[in-house]
């Protein structure tokens, strides 16, 4: 039976209809379509004729009845800073409603009792749900660095005559139903300029912002007759990348599965920012987070003061927002999960008050010796440095090797061999994931004989280039001095260069742009030994985040090769310095 039929058996199943034109103004269909469907229902007996439904109707019915829910709560949300510190955005508050409880009733209003919800991060917090309705969790360990098609994916089994639901949704009135006549994807009707779908001519929903009329909400209903083609797609696509939406996979297809269901925009709301769930309830727990609540009090202002909040791109180990308060903007940064583990935020302090009269960092207007939280002034028109860019490299390299003639000092020290040991003594099994570690380990160690550090004075340690701004004007400031303290100024060199994960010629260059091309063989052998000794320890950094379940890919077995490849480019430099 095609979809346009099970639709008006469904609607006759649920309402006292008396004529064919009622059902024609329901389902928007001719009245000769209508007669045409129940003629084809009364001769196959799904009806009788006076529009009751028949065992055949009802045994045909229970095939359209929805089994399961499917809620998709792993990721952080990022776009929820500074909500997401301290809750997932599943359990943010609306009217003192959480809104994945809100789904998870709205899901048992309409008899679906079989609810699988995917976590990942702050998993923990879920738990309770498991007691109070009976759901079943099912864990995304890799939530840090997949996205939702891999956490569909872990519950690709039980598809099939399901709703796939996003865990951020709040939904004025019930969405789901006790029967479902398709398959379906739900845009919203509005004055959104977040509009990024349509509607073709047969009802389909696709992705295509040139010809966009709808915003995609992400509540999707998987009829069993669809649940083979989709799972084919949704694996297909999952071989090629796992951090795309899932929506990427299925919507984006050429052969399309999923109808439309339109609503209005005022139907349905997207809980996805502060200012979303400001605008939805003002008065909401929720709103009280720490980072919001130390903005109100330095400024000594209203929460309704604080305007046009919007995240940072999320750190390696912070997240960051920016807001306005009397139209000037700021940055606020939130310390990141676990780093109260690695990072002295006393120290930290102290490193911004030898900062404090010099050109080189951002303007911190506050920062809180003990929390870690920051407000400094946002740099309007600045720009990252680009890796890939000599003419930024150039700038950055000259900034850094300025800030080092200040010769700044503070009463601390960052010892990369003693850092080593620290981040290798907080994995939890006291064991590397590297099979060769503690080898590789005494090789590296070995290299301390070949690091002069005459020259001391405070410096920055985490040099990456992600911390060089590069004004309009042309000028550098360095920024984000977590790691800093006093030590030997070229390892802030062998630091930007891992971060960058360049190859020695590249190396070779930036070296020669902090010396003007002036670097002694001594001192470059020295470099390279800080590359091999840096990567360890930043290879031991994250062999740490890893057992917080916080991947860094491509980054974190590089650092590793660094550690090993560059002590054998040190000896085998040494020995034909030597000869």
């Amino acid at each position: 039976m095609n979809n346009n039929y099970n639709l008006i058996l469904n609607l006759i199943n649920t309402n006292n209809y008396k004529t064919q034109r009622e059902i024609a103004r329901d389902t928007g269909f001719s009245l000769g379509y209508v007669n045409n469907a129940l003629k084809m229902l009364k001769d196959e007996e799904y009806i009788d004729k006076e529009y009751r439904i028949l065992k055949k109707g009802e045994s045909h019915l229970q095939g359209l009845k929805p089994k399961n829910g499917v809620i998709l709560a792993a990721g952080y949300g990022m776009q929820t800073t500074p909500l997401n510190t301290n809750l997932p955005k599943a359990m943010i508050s609306i009217k003192e409603e959480k809104l994945i409880e809100r789904i998870i009733s709205q899901l048992n209003a309409a008899g679906i009792f079989h609810i699988y919800i995917v976590v990942g991060f702050m998993k923990e917090k879920f738990d309770y749900l498991v007691d109070r309705f009976s759901v079943t969790l099912v864990v995304n360990e890799k939530y840090a660095e997949t996205g939702s098609i891999y956490s569909l994916n872990k519950v690709i089994k039980n598809l099939g005559n399901s709703y796939i639901i996003p865990s951020d949704l709040w939904f004025r009135e019930n969405p789901f139903s006790s029967y479902e006549s398709n398959s379906w994807y739900m845009v919203s009707k509005g004055d959104s300029q977040y509009k990024d779908a349509f509607v073709n001519k047969k009802g389909f929903v696709d992705f295509n912002e040139s010809k966009a009329e709808y915003k995609s909400i992400g509540l999707c209903y998987l009829s069993e007759s669809n649940k083979d083609e989709f799972c084919y797609l949704l694996d297909d696509a999952l071989k090629n990348n796992k951090k795309i939406f899932w929506e990427e996979a299925i919507l984006h297809n050429k052969n399309k599965i999923l109808y439309s269901k339109v609503v209005e925009e005022r139907d349905v709301v997207e809980i996805n920012t502060f200012e979303q769930l400001r605008n939805m309830d003002k008065d909401s727990d929720n709103l009280n987070v720490d980072a919001i609540s130390c903005v109100k009090e330095f400024f000594e202002i209203d929460l309704d003061d604080i305007k046009n909040i919007a995240v940072l791109k999320k750190g390696m180990t912070n997240r960051s927002f920016t807001f306005e308060v009397d139209s000037k903007k700021y940055i606020m940064r939130i310390p990141g999960e676990g780093t109260d583990a690695l990072i002295d935020r006393k120290k930290e302090y102290d490193v911004y008050q030898a900062l404090a009269n010099t050109d080189i960092s951002e303007e911190v207007i506050y920062i809180d010796p003990d929390s870690g939280y920051k407000i400094s002034r946002f740099l309007e028109g600045a720009k990252g440095c680009d890796g890939e860019s000599l003419k930024d490299i150039e700038a950055s390299m000259k900034k850094l090797k300025e800030f080092h003639s200040m010769n700044l000092s503070v009463n601390h020290c960052f010892d990369e061999f003693e850092m080593i040991d620290f981040y290798e003594s907080l994995w939890p099994r006291k064991e590397s994931l590297y099979e060769d570690y503690f080898e590789t380990k005494d090789k590296v160690l070995s290299l301390k004989k070949y690091i002069d550090k005459t020259h001391i004075c405070l410096c920055h340690i985490d040099s990456v280039s992600d911390n060089f701004l590069i004004l309009e004007n042309g000028d550098v400031k360095l920024i984000d001095w977590e790691y800093a303290g006093m030590n030997d100024p070229h390892i802030d060199i062998a630091m930007f260069c891992i971060y960058g994960l360049y190859k020695k010629e590249d190396i070779d260059k930036i070296i020669d742009c902090y010396f003007d091309n002036n670097c002694d063989i001594k001192t470059r052998i020295k470099i390279y030994a800080y590359i091999s000794v840096c990567g360890l320890l930043w290879s031991n950094w994250c062999e740490y985040k890893h057992h917080q379940g916080i991947e860094f890919g491509q980054y974190s077995i590089e650092q590793y090769r660094y550690a090993k490849e560059y002590y054998k480019l040190v000896n085998s430099m040494v020995d034909k310095v030597e000869e």
